[in-house]
């Protein structure tokens, strides 16, 4: 079982970047494909980047595919969401998530109930 811990939520202004970190702790990190989703108040949860267990494969969703980037650095357990043009609609809750999935094939991974260990979430805001 892996623990997951956000940091690097806070208050930017439209136009600006941030970069948020997911730190892995338990488990074995490189077995452990990684997503990160974000919920605004009064909306559904949103699927916005993953990334395979070594690294090599990623995926985004269309809101965040020319803005955002996903990685990892699997000796120190970590994986970053940067995030980068933001705008007032990125304002959300953001919240990592990791499971093991072997080799299976996206869009596993993707979807909330692909996984079954979660972070507590960070705050985004970007005021305009």
């Amino acid at each position: 079982q892996v623990q997951l811990v956000e940091f690097g939520g806070g208050l930017v202004q439209a136009g600006d970047s941030l970069a948020l970190s997911c730190v892995a702790s338990g488990g074995t990190f490189s077995d452990y494909r990684v997503g990160w989703f974000r919920q605004a108040p009064g909306q559904e949860r949103e699927f916005v980047a993953a990334i395979s267990s070594s690294g090599g494969s990623r995926s985004y969703a269309p809101s965040a595919q020319f803005r955002f980037t996903i990685s990892r650095d699997n000796p120190n357990n970590t994986v970053i969401l940067q995030l980068t043009n933001l705008t007032p609609q990125d304002t959300a809750v953001y919240v990592c998530a990791a499971r093991s999935m072997g080799s299976t094939p996206w869009p596993a991974g993707t979807r909330a109930y692909d996984y079954d260990n979660w972070g507590q979430g960070v705050q985004v805001t970007v005021s305009s």
